[in-house]
């Protein structure tokens, strides 16, 4: 059985993945402090910063990130043996990191970011890369770390341009492909992984580009980009799935023959997003190698890259961070509408994406809960309105509904995809969705949106219109007929 979103945390708890990360690894530091004055010497602000903060970053962010969130990780990287590369170790160590698969190399440089952060912006990165040639000796003990990495563990592969993974390495990882579970790769240049035949690649919107070698567009063009070259980026890189992160847009699934998944972010500022792409390939390979499918595993990624943003820093999501941020919540009951209006306003400013449905949802069934879960998929927060006990008898006959109002909403509010529940005694919700003014309003795939008279008032306020999949011989009054002709002696 698939785990659920919410399942997730309590299987890593119960069987924690063993996952190696391969990769090129930072020291990131961070200082901090006020400003007050501008200086006499040049036209800068004066940061007066206080005490340093030094955080893993790159592979060795993605590691603590695994770490954190259940996994058992083995790091496989080089470093120098220097101040910053002693530093790094320590954190990594601290972080319950193993490391006997880090090489360190006397004379070598250990890459380093400082960010001086003024008054909570950052005014200036000063970068301290280096890329010296891996040779046989590094590119030897590679291949031997992952010939020791557990036979189902998953993989991940970290390259950002800074040495590690020359030519040669690639060509002697294509030819000698290493097994386990699932091989991600987080890569600039997805291209020169072609060869590797990836599992799963997790391009930006930048490296999507450079691997198509056009751009996407701006904004939420991208989406419609990604999703019409989806053929092309698999081909391209390699890989049987393709999770295409677009910041601000969330994330893309691209599934071979599936349909697109989306996910959708939480806003935050860009400044807050250092380490988020991380955060983000660390969680989904944890989720893929518990056994979820990608669209989950992608869902349950974006709620720790969520987690991550809006933080300060190169931060880590942690396994009670994500029950946090995907399970700990009241339990839903049917609102009136001040008080749903007020629920949705605080969800608004939280940044969250809010879809609508609508039904009688009288006995609920297969098609049921299959568009329900469609359309929170298309959000954050997803409110259903109900039909009351009048409205139902007036739609569907003297003899509906089967099951009274109260009834109704207690089966919703137990099904995990909905957050909020309303009920209404019109035909239609068209007055809700005029009050509500909802991102996205969601309908089974037997309507069109020409059928509705509720797709006027929801575009003319700038909102979406989606018909979901249509789910055959899956309706409540052939489900109630069916049940009555077998009652009959």
């Amino acid at each position: 059985m698939t785990p659920q979103l919410r399942q997730l945390p309590d299987l890593v708890r119960a069987r924690p993945p063993r996952v190696t990360v391969v990769g090129d690894v930072i020291l990131d530091r961070w200082l901090r402090g006020g400003v007050q004055r501008v200086s006499r010497e040049a036209p800068v602000p004066v940061v007066e910063v206080g005490e340093p903060e030094s955080c893993p970053g790159g592979a060795a962010n993605t590691a603590v990130n695994l770490a954190a969130m259940g996994a058992e990780v083995e790091l496989v990287t080089v470093l120098g043996d220097d101040p910053e590369g002693r530093e790094l170790l320590r954190l990594l160590a601290e972080a319950g990191v193993g490391t006997s698969g880090a090489l360190v190399r006397p004379g070598a440089t250990t890459a380093s970011k400082t960010r001086i952060v003024g008054a909570d912006q950052i005014i200036v990165r000063v970068d301290q890369l280096s890329r010296p040639a891996p040779g046989p000796g590094v590119r030897s003990h590679v291949l031997a770390a992952l010939e020791r990495a557990h036979p189902e563990g998953a993989l991940v592969f970290c390259d950002y341009g800074a040495g590690l993974f020359d030519d040669e390495l690639l060509e002697l990882l294509a030819s000698h492909r290493p097994p386990g579970g699932h091989r991600v790769v987080d890569a600039h240049d997805l291209q020169r992984w072609r060869a590797f035949r990836p599992d799963v690649v997790t391009p930006n919107a930048q490296e999507t580009e450079r691997l198509l070698g056009r751009p996407l567009g701006s904004g939420a063009e991208r989406v419609a980009a990604v999703e019409a070259a989806s053929g092309e980026i698999l081909s391209s890189s390699g890989a049987g799935l393709a999770v295409v992160t677009l910041d601000r847009d969330g994330t893309a699934v691209l599934d071979g023959g599936h349909p697109v998944h989306r996910t959708h972010a939480h806003p935050a500022p860009e400044h807050q997003a250092s380490g988020a792409g991380d955060t983000f390939v660390a969680a989904l390979a944890i989720a893929l190698a518990a056994g979820a499918t990608p669209a989950t595993s992608a869902s349950w990624a974006q709620a720790a890259a969520d987690v991550v943003v809006a933080r300060p820093g190169t931060a880590v999501c942690s396994l009670n961070d994500l029950d946090e941020a995907l399970g700990a919540r009241e339990p839903t009951r049917a609102l009136g509408l001040p008080e749903l209006t007020e629920a949705l306003a605080a969800e608004r400013e939280k940044g969250r994406r809010i879809v609508f449905t609508n039904g009688c949802f009288d006995v609920i069934h297969r098609g049921h809960t299959t568009h329900l879960r469609q359309a929170k998929q298309l959000g954050d927060v997803l409110v259903v309105a109900l039909n009351d006990d009048a409205s139902v008898s007036r739609l569907k006959g003297p003899e509906r509904p089967v099951n009274p109002v109260g009834d109704r909403v207690a089966v919703l509010e137990a099904l995990g995809c909905v957050d909020h529940v309303v009920v209404f005694g019109e035909d239609t919700p068209i007055a809700l969705l005029t009050a509500l003014r909802p991102d996205v309003y969601a309908k089974g795939g037997d309507y069109t949106p020409e059928m509705l008279a509720e797709t006027e008032v929801v575009r003319g306020y700038g909102g979406e219109v989606r018909i979901l999949d249509y789910i055959a011989s899956h309706s409540t009054t052939g489900l109630v007929d069916r049940i009555r002709a077998r009652a009959l002696p």
